[in-house]
């Protein structure tokens, strides 16, 4: 079907990248691409888990594929979410077609406002839960006319001149997940999205027969998710969760606080039944998960009476058995709402004996930390606390292991293989995965963000690469800014700062002294004496040099910064931030 009239509209690469040439041996013998190829490519994505973003392109048209964040780890303080590189987008933004999304995750839509503050996409196609929330977004960001929304189905159908895009379902812990099959004038393109084989879902079965008719007539490149290469055998059905959570409520007396993603709206789903069949009213906490419930509530996801909701000001007008609060904060979070109730700062809930908790999720990795600070509190203050384990299911991941992956593989059958979204070791035990059932060790591609891919007559063969970074965005912040006050953070820490005091007389073209060399968090100036002042003897040679000639007060920044780095990294291998600080007699 036709969604609308309107659709036929028509910083180096990681050393690990560089020493896999022979999962794609083929890169050597090729160099950029033809005007006439398809190139694939992602901005991020790949080596790391979170801001997918990848693009197809075809002469003057792109088309995009989720765009996403990635949460802050422990290394970035200060700041809130890693964004893509957007400046290909900019500079090629005239070809722009359309932005996909797969599903509504942050990892695949959070990226939207902050994209449409810099790039002019002219239609966003989502499932309707996708969209609704995509729509939210927009509107707290007053970004609602930047874009037009297209609500899609599984069978729907988008044509441009180039491409002609279609899709097919997908099992994920997010209602509506889809999978992406592109046509291009050089071969079928099929992205997975996230996906897990449920055969007992909770929602909509996946498209098998779909799948497997793409692999009949012919795929070129899979695009395939690879968060859970690691993992061995099938991940667990969101039925058997279903049922560790009603038994938990059956035998639970007191008051029940489960900690979720909010994102997870299958578990949340099966939460709010649970507590509506055990007669528990439901108190929300976490704007998320109240954003979440909200619309869920809206589309049919989630089915509960209005009068099993209460808010957190009446939560203490119940006997406890009669209490469900589902909350944010699952990953140990700070400002979150477990987080809150487990330090006693909550405004309305405190933690008592006889409370149960239950984290039905798994730790992200280098959570782990905070999980176990919030969990120990909460133990303190008498709840009894159940974390996901072998003997409960009380989670499961949405995410396909690696028996789930092969069969992904075999039923759409690629001629060429992209493992996608996870990190380095999560891409390359994918690829392997694909070449014991059959994929040719070199048609497969273990890339970095900004490697191409080109298409051309059916084949696919590595070509060059486009500059890529990371954006670290502090706030509402995309300017760039934040990510270099976060490397300077970053060298602070590890190497230090130097900084260089210079007297002169640019009329007369001299120095009036030596240069002084002052030391913080770099090396300890007393036992390096020697070295310093080598240091600001060849500076001294050089500017005594450099400013008899016409020069401008940024060269000799320049050229002291240029000679005391490969100076100083020359005796120390460390790269201090260096400072130039001149002083002009007038």
């Amino acid at each position: 079907m036709q969604s609308k009239p309107h659709t036929t509209y028509n910083k180096n690469r990681s050393k690990q990248a560089q020493s896999n040439s022979k999962v794609y041996r083929h890169r050597q013998q090729t160099t950029r691409t033809h005007h006439l190829d398809t190139r694939v490519f992602a901005l991020g994505g790949l080596n790391e888990v979170g801001k997918n973003m990848y693009c197809i392109e075809h002469e003057n048209e792109l088309i995009i594929i989720d765009a996403g964040v990635k949460f802050a780890e422990d290394g970035l303080p200060g700041i809130d979410y890693v964004i893509p590189d957007y400046t290909y987008l900019v500079r090629n933004q005239k070809k722009i077609r359309g932005l996909f999304i797969t599903h509504g995750h942050e990892d695949h839509i959070g990226g939207i406002p902050f994209l449409l503050q810099v790039v002019s996409v002219p239609f966003i196609y989502a499932t309707p839960l996708a969209a609704a929330m995509i729509r939210r977004k927009l509107e707290e960001k007053r970004l609602t006319n930047q874009t037009t929304i297209v609500e899609i189905q599984s069978d729907s159908s988008i044509k441009t001149r180039f491409f002609n895009v279609g899709f097919f379902k997908t099992n994920h812990s997010i209602p509506e997940s889809i999978g992406i099959v592109i046509n291009t004038p050089n071969g079928r393109v099929v992205t997975t999205g996230d996906f897990k084989f449920d055969l007992t879902p909770v929602g909509d079965a996946a498209d098998f027969q779909i799948m497997s008719f793409l692999g009949i007539s012919g795929v070129t490149l899979l695009m395939s998710d690879s968060t859970n290469a690691e993992v061995p055998n099938f991940s667990i059905s969101e039925k058997k969760v279903a049922m560790a959570v009603m038994e938990e409520f059956r035998k639970t007396d007191g008051r029940i606080i489960v900690a979720t993603f909010a994102s997870n709206v299958h578990r949340v789903q099966q939460i709010v039944e649970a507590g509506i069949k055990f007669n528990r009213k439901v108190l929300v906490l976490g704007r998320s998960m109240e954003n979440t419930i909200q619309t869920a509530r809206k589309l049919g996801y989630i089915k509960c009476p209005d009068r099993f909701f209460i808010k957190a000001d009446q939560v203490n007008h119940f006997p406890d058995h009669e209490i469900l609060i589902l909350c944010t904060g699952s990953q140990g979070e700070t400002l979150a709402a477990l987080s809150r109730i487990a330090a006693g700062t909550h405004k309305y809930v405190s933690i008592k004996p006889g409370d149960t908790v239950v984290f039905s999720s798994s730790p992200i990795p280098g959570n782990a930390a905070s999980i176990n600070i919030v969990v120990n509190k909460l133990y303190r203050h008498g709840a009894r606390v159940l974390t996901n384990s072998a003997f409960n299911n009380l989670h499961t991941s949405g995410h396909a292991g690696q028996e789930e992956q092969k069969l992904m593989l075999l039923l759409t059958k690629p001629k060429y293989f992209f493992p996608v979204h996870g990190e380095y070791r999560m891409l390359k035990i994918h690829a392997k995965s694909a070449e014991e059932v059959g994929i040719p060790e070199d048609h497969s591609f273990v890339l970095s963000n900004g490697d191409v891919i080109a298409l051309r007559d059916g084949e696919a063969h590595f070509s060059h690469r486009i500059h890529v970074d990371d954006i670290y965005v502090d706030g509402n912040d995309i300017s760039g800014l934040s990510t270099a006050v976060l490397r300077d953070r970053q060298i602070l820490s590890e190497d230090g700062m130097v900084s260089v005091l210079v007297s002169m007389d640019s009329h007369s073209g001299q120095l009036l002294s030596r240069p002084i060399i002052i030391s913080r968090g770099f090396i300890y100036m007393k036992d390096n004496i020697p070295m310093i002042r080598e240091a600001e003897y060849l500076i001294q040679d050089e500017l005594s040099q450099l400013i008899q000639t016409k020069t401008t007060f940024s060269e000799i920044k320049n050229t002291i910064r240029d000679k005391l780095s490969s100076y100083f990294y020359r005796k120390t291998k460390r790269n201090p931030i260096i400072i130039p600080v001149i002083m002009n007699k007038k």
